[in-house]
């Protein structure tokens, strides 16, 4: 019996170490990949120095925030470089080489959206990426009624939406797992 016991911490170890390796994989700034900021984000904008050019900003419903001096900037869709140098571009007209940090305080647009027959529908705040039958799980699973094999995901792409089939029997019986897609801000999964 403590040999049995003794197997058992020794695999919870193991489990409780890896975890934050699995999380580095699974996380949305992966080198390559960098974070998009999107509306709802928080950021803590300051320039060395000026604490009159200090501020959080939170990005607007339509993709801007406001900084002091130069007005609205778009912020969504750009990368934390990005914004940074964009803003450390507009600040240097008024103060010489500006020393400009910008730094995504809270991650507040990376939503989607379970809807139909699970037992929670909603939305969900994503701080990692997430696929389908993770999506599924965190609005408590399908119920009863679920049509498991015509669940559906819709992706907005500027004016155009893709539809992605999901059958939920066969990736949980690890067959045709390419159709359990890591999901994008702003994907809805529909299970009728």
């Amino acid at each position: 019996m403590k040999r049995f016991l003794g197997l058992i911490c020794s695999f919870c170890l193991v489990m409780l170490i890896a975890a934050p390796l699995w999380a580095a994989e699974d996380s949305p700034l992966l080198p390559g990949e960098p974070y998009l900021i999107g509306a709802g984000d928080v950021l803590d904008i300051s320039v060395w120095k000026d604490e009159a050019q200090t501020k959080t900003v939170v990005v607007l419903p339509d993709g801007t925030i406001s900084f002091p001096l130069i007005g609205q900037v778009v912020a969504e869709g750009k990368t934390v470089a990005q914004l940074s140098d964009e803003i450390r571009q507009k600040v240097s007209q008024f103060m010489p080489d500006p020393v400009l940090t910008v730094i995504v305080h809270q991650v507040n647009s990376m939503l989607i959206y379970v809807v139909g027959r699970v037992n929670n529908p909603g939305r969900f705040l994503l701080s990692t990426n997430i696929n389908v039958l993770q999506a599924i799980t965190m609005a408590g699973g399908l119920n009863p009624f679920a049509k498991r094999d015509r669940i559906t995901v819709m992706r907005g792409e500027g004016d155009n939406t893709t539809i992605l089939s999901f059958n939920y029997d066969e990736v949980a019986a690890g067959e045709n797992l390419a159709q359990n897609i890591r999901l994008r801000r702003g994907d809805v999964v529909v299970v009728p």
